[in-house]
């Protein structure tokens, strides 16, 4: 079975070298953001998804950064955290001109001691978290009031699938935001540089005021 792995931090489970995947790992369409109508596809989605004004942006499982150089680049001061020091080196390389920090660390648990943020991002991450619904009520307490949870995950695979469907996060997140918007992403080719069938999505919640 192949599935898109995407960006991810922690304990994954599949026993997955981060390190060693890093340096290929912007050879896909949708990790490194290479291909122009690409890149311009998700730069068009994060800011839709992301506050209009700049705000602190915290991106776990950031992988080589590309997410976050979009954010930094909508003028946000982001935060972004992998697991692989791989990983945060190319996603230090990719944000040396923006104000950013990039720490080694797990994505359930952020290193980023009592900061509160307006947004955090997450893709392809929280499927591979040993309990996803605890990392989501910690991700939670960093919110600042009205601060967002961007959660890009889906189901990869027929036989054996694997990962969240999009019902079991929204059930997941409803105790803790008051207001939860979903768009589905499978239909839309531009962000994976070709037409895929896995079922993909996004859960954007909003904290209360």
């Amino acid at each position: 079975m192949s599935f898109d792995v995407g960006n991810r931090a922690g304990d994954d489970g599949l026993g997955i070298d981060w390190d060693a995947q890093a340096a290929a790992f912007d050879d896909e369409p949708d990790h490194g953001l290479r291909d122009p109508l690409v890149r311009a596809a998700w730069a068009d989605r994060l800011a839709d998804w992301l506050p209009d004004a700049p705000g602190d942006v915290l991106d776990v499982g950031c992988g080589t950064g590309t997410l976050s150089l979009l954010a930094a680049e909508r003028g946000h001061r982001v935060t972004a955290v992998d697991l692989s020091p791989e990983m945060t080196k190319r996603a230090r390389a990719k944000l040396t001109a923006h104000d950013a920090r990039v720490l080694v660390g797990d994505a359930a648990r952020p290193p980023v001691g009592d900061h509160r943020f307006d947004a955090i991002l997450a893709r392809h991450v929280l499927w591979m978290l040993p309990d996803p619904d605890a990392v989501l009520r910690h991700w939670h307490t960093l919110l600042r009031p009205e601060g967002r949870l961007i959660l890009i995950e889906g189901v990869w695979g027929t036989l054996s699938p694997v990962g969240i469907p999009a019902p079991h996060l929204i059930r997941s997140l409803t105790p803790l935001v008051p207001h939860t918007h979903t768009e589905r992403l499978s239909g839309d080719a531009r962000l994976w540089g070709r037409t895929v069938a896995d079922e993909r999505y996004v859960v954007v919640g909003t904290a209360a005021p």
